[in-house]
């Protein structure tokens, strides 16, 4: 399988389960999409902005439930595994994106797998093991969650401070070197993960000391 992120800012996404996974799966999603849940009972969970929908569809009703949504992806996560083949196959023929919560190793073309996640916005990565090992996937995250700590600062910084060099029509490789060594920077890291310096003050004091003999726009 090849990594990709996808926006879903719009768009559906219909989640058939309401178990703990059909929770899970609508609180990641309904950060961009609108969020059906489908499911004849819901767990006491958190189930984020999503829409809780109280039906129990049988296995040739599914098919209508997709024409009726047009989701840009439907998760299969029922204890049904009947229902959760006719999910599958009713988004495959229909082309949808899928995603199966019941089955890991081998996938269809078209399937998917929702990774762990973790974001300091605008930075996210994202880890998968096939759908094999999801401990292995959490324990990785909550490794990356602390080295990962101002990574969106950072990159707001590298975005504005590279904008603002081409308005100076400093040359592309200068321009290079200086947003490099911003990143490679202990110094600057510590000073956003603190709180110290922020983005504004990193990116005047970077300018200043890179070409002090530009002076005030």
């Amino acid at each position: 399988m090849i990594p990709l992120l996808h926006d879903f800012t719009g768009t559906t996404v219909l989640v058939f389960g309401g178990g703990p996974v059909g929770a899970r799966k609508a609180r990641r999603f309904a950060r961009e999409a609108e969020v059906l849940v489908i499911s004849p009972a819901f767990d006491d969970r958190d189930f984020g902005a999503a829409e809780l929908i109280r039906a129990a569809p049988d296995p040739d009703e599914i098919d209508g439930w997709l024409e009726r949504t047009e989701p840009a992806l439907v998760v299969a996560a029922t204890d049904d595994e009947a229902v959760n083949d006719a999910i599958a196959t009713a988004a495959r023929d229909r082309g949808i994106l899928r995603n199966r919560a019941d089955r890991a190793g081998d996938r269809e073309p078209g399937s998917v797998v929702v990774p762990a996640t973790v974001r300091d916005e605008p930075v996210v990565v994202s880890i998968a093991t096939g759908g094999t090992a999801p401990a292995l996937s959490k324990h990785l995250r909550q490794d990356l969650e602390e080295t990962l700590d101002g990574a969106g600062a950072m990159a707001t910084v590298c975005g504005r401070l590279r904008t603002e060099l081409k308005s100076r029509d400093v040359d592309p490789t200068r321009r290079r070197e200086i947003v490099t060594g911003v990143v490679n920077s202990p110094e600057l890291w510590t000073a956003l993960r603190t709180g110290t310096s922020n983005c504004c003050q990193v990116i005047e004091d970077v300018l200043d000391a890179e070409l002090p003999s530009r002076g005030d726009r």
